[in-house]
């Protein structure tokens, strides 16, 4: 996925989960932070980011952030893109889907099942599956860990992967990692371990649980190549 018109600025505050200041060629600018998580450790005042500028006049601010330097490492927080990786992946063929018969005759996005909306559908001639995507963001020493804050949404979802799987079709939990060059993902259990649990759970079940990291550049993201996962490290 390619961004628009990306330049490079630095990061001053971010008062609440929707807006952040930036200085962009000595000028403060009110930028819209494409990710509601805490990112604590990525926002931190000084940082290098990467802007996204579309001057819009119906757009409440001209610039969106999307991509942050840490270290020697660039990680995109865009919370929207995940998918959007995944869908291209899976129509460009470069991802497939273990365990999957036959090849993609339908990517539907977001449809619903039961009380919960999955990130996608997919059929073969063979068979029918649901796909739930989620970004990971936060890395410390190069481990991988989802969610960033606890999530009763996500757990929900995982249970509602099983149910799928118990009816027939097949259930995927992908996470998809925004960054490259990381060790492995493993749930984040400190964080939330519900979550961990409902994991190690759906892996026992029968869900497939995938990671893939991604390309990142200031202004694009690309699927890359599987990362291991470890559910109990």
């Amino acid at each position: 996925m390619q961004y628009k018109n990306s330049i490079q600025a630095t990061f001053i505050e971010r008062p609440n989960r929707f807006i952040a200041y930036c200085e962009v060629e000595g000028k403060r600018v009110k930028v819209h932070v494409k990710n509601t998580g805490r990112c604590k450790e990525l926002l931190v005042p000084g940082c290098t980011v990467y802007l996204e500028h579309d001057p819009n006049p119906n757009r409440k601010t001209a610039y969106s952030l999307i991509t942050v330097q840490k270290g020697e490492r660039l990680i995109n927080m865009d919370s929207q893109v995940p998918n959007k990786v995944f869908y291209e992946a899976i129509q460009e063929k470069s991802v497939t889907l273990p365990g999957l018969l036959g090849d993609v005759t339908l990517l539907k996005p977001e449809k619903t099942y039961k009380n919960s909306r999955f990130d996608a559908y997919i059929e073969t001639k063979q068979e029918k599956a649901f796909v739930e995507v989620k970004g990971v963001t936060l890395e410390d020493e190069g481990i991988v860990r989802f969610p960033d804050a606890p999530s009763e949404r996500a757990v929900k979802h995982i249970y509602e992967l099983i149910e799928a799987m118990e009816e027939g079709y097949r259930a995927y939990l992908i996470f998809i990692i925004q960054m490259k060059g990381v060790k492995y993902f493993t749930p984040n259990r400190v964080t939330h371990e519900a979550f961990a649990k409902a994991v190690e759970h759906a892996a026992a079940k029968g869900v497939h649980i995938l990671a893939y990291d991604c390309k990142v550049t200031e202004e694009s993201i690309k699927i890359g190549e599987d990362v291991k996962v470890i559910l109990q490290p």
